[in-house]
């Protein structure tokens, strides 16, 4: 079974921007449903680090592990998808427009273990909503505008100069 998924997304972050959040790994997390994401490799980023989605409630679920194939900031990263039960690959592009935006065009192929090809359109269509949810936390400034307030608001009530 293999589901192809193509998002399209235009911001107006700046590319940079846009890449910085696309690759704050662990952001991911908070879009995927019942989703968390841990990297396992030392930082930098780079071609070669490795992180792992897990998704489920207690211990019923599975886990995701991708790696870094391509880096090429601020513009292209993909990743191998190796576990045991999602394999495939995931890129984006991030690509700077002309009102200062971008356009984050994001890739991906999925093989689902156990889930026949008859079931492809489904798990595509599924796909595109939870991966298009993704792309679209990590690149909202309301949400960002919003968790930044709250870290303020929150370093000030535990600041004994928040006073």
């Amino acid at each position: 079974m293999t589901a192809h998924i193509s998002i399209v997304r235009d911001t107006s972050l700046r590319a940079s921007e846009a890449w910085r959040r696309l690759t704050d790994w662990e952001r991911h997390g908070d879009s995927v449903p019942l989703t968390r994401v841990t990297v396992t490799t030392p930082p930098p980023d780079a071609a070669g680090t490795v992180f792992v989605a897990r998704t489920g409630v207690g211990r019923c679920g599975f886990d995701d592990p991708m790696e870094v194939v391509a880096w090429q900031p601020p513009r292209r990263c993909r990743m191998e998808k190796r576990g045991r039960v999602v394999t495939g690959w995931a890129e984006f592009e991030v690509r700077a427009l002309g009102d200062g935006g971008s356009r984050v065009e994001w890739r991906e192929e999925l093989r689902v273990r156990g889930v026949p090809r008859a079931a492809d359109r489904v798990v595509a269509a599924a796909g595109r909503w939870v991966f298009g949810r993704a792309v679209d936390g990590l690149l909202d400034d309301a949400r960002d505008d919003a968790l930044d307030d709250t870290e303020e608001s929150a370093s000030e009530e535990t600041s004994p100069h928040g006073q």
